[in-house]
C-alpha cells in the first residue's frame, strides 16, 4: 500500500468519523453542552499531553503559548466555539443546519483568503460563493429565521484556520496547545458543576460523571473521538494533495446531513430542497476548481 493510499484512506476514515459524530453527542443530549465541552477538552489534553511525552514536546506547548500568545489565544476561542456550538446543534435538532455550516466553511474560507490575504478567486469559485449565498438567503427567508448555527459554525471554524495560517507549528502541537489553553476553565467549570450546583444551559442535579457508568464512559471517550481523528488527519494531509484533502472534506457535512434527515428524523421541507441543491452544485464547482487548480501546479 503506498502512501497516497494510506493518506487517502485516513483522511476518508476521519471524516466519516466526524460525519457520524452527532450520534455520540446526541446520546449525551441530557448533559448541558458546556459540561460535554468541558470534557471534551479534560480527557483531549490528557491524550495529547501522553502522545507529546512520549515524543519528548511536552514542552514545546508552552513554548508556543510565550512566542505566539495572542494567535493561541484566538485559536483556543475560536476552536472552543465551533466545538460548542457543534455540540449544542446535535443536543437541540439542528443536525441539518450544522451540516450546512460545513458545507460553506470551504467556501467562506476561500472568501477571506480574498479579501484577507489577497488570494485569487477563479470565476467558478465567485460562482459558487454566489449559490452559497443565495442557498443561505432563501433558508433565512423560507424558514423566517437567521440559520444562526450554520454561519455560526462556518465563521468560527474559518476564522480559525486563517488564524492557523500564521502558527509556526504543526497540527498536533498547536491543537495540544489550543486545549491546554481551555483547560483550566474547563476545569473550573466542571469543579462547578460537581460541588457548585452550576447548571449550564439545562437544570441538573450535579455533573454527569461519575453518576452512571454509561455517561462517564462516554464522557471520557469524548477525548479519544477529539484527538484521534485530528491525528490521523494531519497523517493524510501529508500524503495527499490539498485538493484530494478539500474535496474528501465533504464526506463530513454529507454524513451529518444524512444522519440529522435519516436517524434523527430532522424536518426537511420545501425550503431545505431548494437550498440545498444550490450549496450542492457549489460544492462540485468548488472542487472541479480545486483539481483544476491541483493539476496546475503539478
Amino acid at each position: 500500500m503506498t502512501d497516497t493510499v494510506k493518506g487517502i484512506i485516513a483522511i476518508v476514515a476521519t471524516c466519516v468519523i466526524w460525519g457520524l459524530s452527532p450520534i455520540y453527542y446526541k446520546a449525551l443530549s441530557h448533559v448541558p453542552p458546556l459540561e460535554v465541552l468541558s470534557h471534551r477538552a479534560l480527557w483531549s489534553f490528557l491524550l495529547f499531553a501522553v502522545i507529546l511525552i512520549v515524543q519528548r514536546r511536552f514542552g514545546q506547548m508552552f513554548s508556543l503559548i510565550r512566542e505566539q500568545p495572542v494567535l493561541m489565544g484566538l485559536a483556543a476561542l475560536m476552536i472552543s466555539a465551533n466545538w460548542f456550538l457543534f455540540i449544542l446543534s446535535s443536543q437541540i435538532d439542528r443536525s441539518t443546519e450544522a451540516s450546512v455550516g460545513y458545507y460553506i466553511y470551504p467556501l467562506l474560507s476561500v472568501l477571506i483568503g480574498r479579501f484577507v490575504l489577497s488570494e485569487p478567486l477563479s470565476p467558478l469559485k465567485w460562482i459558487a460563493i454566489g449559490l452559497v449565498f443565495t442557498a443561505v438567503t432563501v433558508l433565512t427567508l423560507g424558514l423566517g429565521v437567521v440559520p444562526f448555527v450554520a454561519l455560526s459554525l462556518a465563521v468560527t471554524f474559518a476564522i480559525y484556520g486563517l488564524i492557523k495560517k500564521g502558527v509556526s507549528a504543526g497540527p498536533v502541537l498547536t491543537v495540544a496547545t489550543e486545549v491546554t489553553l481551555v483547560l483550566p476553565l474547563a476545569v473550573i467549570w466542571l469543579a462547578g458543576v460537581h460541588f457548585a450546583g452550576f447548571e449550564g444551559f439545562k437544570p441538573t442535579t450535579g455533573g454527569a460523571f461519575g453518576s452512571n457508568w454509561r455517561d462517564s464512559i462516554l464522557l471520557i471517550c469524548a477525548g479519544p473521538i477529539t484527538s484521534i481523528p485530528l491525528l490521523m488527519f494531519s497523517y493524510g494531509a501529508r500524503r495527499v494533495s490539498m485538493a484530494t484533502t478539500g474535496i474528501a472534506f465533504y464526506i463530513n457535512p454529507t454524513l451529518q446531513f444524512l444522519v440529522a434527515v435519516l436517524i434523527f428524523a430532522e424536518p426537511f421541507g420545501t425550503v431545505h430542497m431548494i437550498a440545498f441543491p444550490m450549496i450542492w452544485a457549489a460544492v462540485v464547482l468548488y472542487s472541479v476548481t480545486a483539481i483544476r487548480q491541483d493539476r496546475a501546479a503539478r
